[in-house]
C-alpha cells in the first residue's frame, strides 16, 4: 500500500501530512500517549483483521510536528451473519510541544481529513472516534467532515490529593475486604494478581471473550492483540481468583501517567458473595495509585441514559461522571445525515 502525500497550510506554518500503513516506513516520532504510538501501531499490525494507518504531520524542514493513529479492523459474525470493516481512533492524537492551541487545532483538522479519505478508500462501514480531551474539542472539523456527535459517558478516578481508600464508598470498601480477608479471617479468600505469563494468555482472553459476547455493542479483538500486549510495559492484565478458579478479569492500559480500563469480565452471577467485579475493579485503581497514575479512566461507561446500573456500581468507587461526545460517520451519505438528525441534540 502506497503512503500518501497532501498538503496545506496553516496561519505562519505549511505542513504536510502522510499517511503511513507500514511499519519499516515510519518516522522517528516523540510523543508520551500510548494510544499514538509506535508501540501500538506495531501491535496493530501484527493482529489479524487490524490495519493501522499512523496520520504525521510535517513542517517545512521536514522535522514531525504531529501525528494520529488509527485503526481499520475487520468485523464480522457466524450468527447472525455479517462482515464489515471499521474505523477506531483512540484520542487526539500527539503534537509538538511548540505548536500553539490554535495550531494543534488546525493540524488535527488535516490528520483528520487525511485519515477520512483513507477510511473511505478502504470502504469502511463507519468510523468511531473517542476519548477526546473535552467534550467540544475539535467540533468543527469534525463536522466538516460529516461526522456527527453522540453523548457519552466516562468515569474519572482521581488519584491525587488523597488515596483511593479515601474516595470509595464505605460500605464497597467494607464488603471488598470481607471478600478478600483469608477464610481464616472469615471473609471470602477472594485475590487478585497480574498475568505477565503467555501460558495464561489464552484462558484470560477466553473468559472475556464469553462475556463480551452476550454484549455486541463492544468489540474484543483477536487473541493475537492480547498475546502481544502481555509483554508491554503499558498494559496490565488483572485476574481475580477463589479457590484456584478464575471469576474476574480485567485489562488497563497506561499512557500519559494515567491509567485506563480498556476490558472487564466477571463471573458475578454465579459468583454472587465473592463479588469478583468490584474486587478486580479495585485492585486495578489500588495499584494504579501505587504505580503513580493520576487519573483512572473508565472509559466506557455507557451511553448517558438516566439509569445505568454498571455506571452507579463504579461511581461508587469514587470517581466522577463526565459527558463528552464520541463522533460516528457511516460511509452511506443518505444513512450518514438520517443517523445525524436522529442523534441531534
Amino acid at each position: 500500500m502506497q503512503n500518501e502525500r497532501f498538503l496545506w497550510s496553516i496561519t505562519s506554518m505549511e505542513l504536510q501530512v502522510q499517511v503511513f500503513s507500514r511499519n519499516d516506513a515510519l518516522p522517528d516520532m516523540a510523543g508520551s500517549s500510548f494510544f499514538h504510538s509506535t508501540e501500538l501501531f506495531q501491535v496493530i499490525k501484527a493482529t489479524p483483521g487490524h490495519q493501522p494507518l499512523m496520520a504525521v504531520a510535517f513542517d517545512k524542514e521536514n522535522r514531525v510536528v504531529a501525528h494520529l493513529l488509527a485503526c481499520i479492523r475487520r468485523r464480522g459474525s457466524w450468527v447472525p451473519p455479517y462482515l464489515f470493516t471499521q474505523g477506531r481512533i483512540y484520542g487526539e492524537g500527539d503534537y509538538d510541544e511548540k505548536l500553539s492551541s490554535a495550531e494543534r487545532d488546525e493540524a488535527f483538522g488535516l490528520l483528520l481529513e487525511a485519515i477520512t479519505r483513507k477510511f473511505q478508500r478502504h470502504l469502511c462501514l463507519y468510523a468511531e472516534f473517542s476519548n477526546v480531551s473535552h467534550k467540544m474539542f475539535g467540533y468543527r472539523h469534525f463536522r466538516e467532515q460529516g461526522y456527527f456527535p453522540v453523548s457519552w459517558q466516562e468515569v474519572h478516578n482521581s488519584l491525587q490529593g488523597m488515596p483511593p481508600e479515601e474516595r470509595i464508598d464505605a460500605r464497597l470498601l467494607k464488603m471488598v475486604k470481607r471478600c478478600t480477608a483469608t477464610k481464616a479471617e472469615g471473609g471470602q479468600g477472594v485475590t487478585t494478581r497480574r498475568i505477565t505469563d503467555i501460558g495464561e494468555c489464552k484462558a484470560f482472553y477466553k473468559q472475556l471473550r464469553s462475556f463480551y459476547q452476550s454484549k455486541p455493542r463492544n468489540f474484543i479483538p483477536p487473541y493475537r492483540m492480547f498475546a502481544e500486549f502481555i509483554g508491554s510495559s503499558h498494559a496490565r492484565y488483572y485476574q481475580t481468583e477463589h479457590n484456584g478458579k478464575s471469576i474476574g478479569c480485567c485489562v488497563c492500559v497506561y499512557s500519559n501517567n494515567n491509567a485506563y480500563l480498556w476490558f472487564m469480565a466477571s463471573k458475578r452471577k454465579t459468583h454472587t458473595r465473592q463479588h469478583p467485579d468490584a474486587v478486580v475493579l479495585w485492585h486495578a485503581i489500588e495499584q494504579a495509585y501505587r504505580d503513580g497514575c493520576d487519573r483512572f479512566y473508565f472509559m466506557d461507561a455507557g451511553l448517558p441514559f438516566p439509569r445505568s446500573k454498571f455506571r452507579e456500581f463504579i461511581l461508587q468507587f469514587g470517581g466522577k461522571p463526565v459527558t463528552k461526545y464520541r463522533w460516528f460517520r457511516c460511509s452511506i451519505s443518505c444513512v450518514n445525515r438520517l443517523l445525524s438528525w436522529l442523534c441531534r441534540e
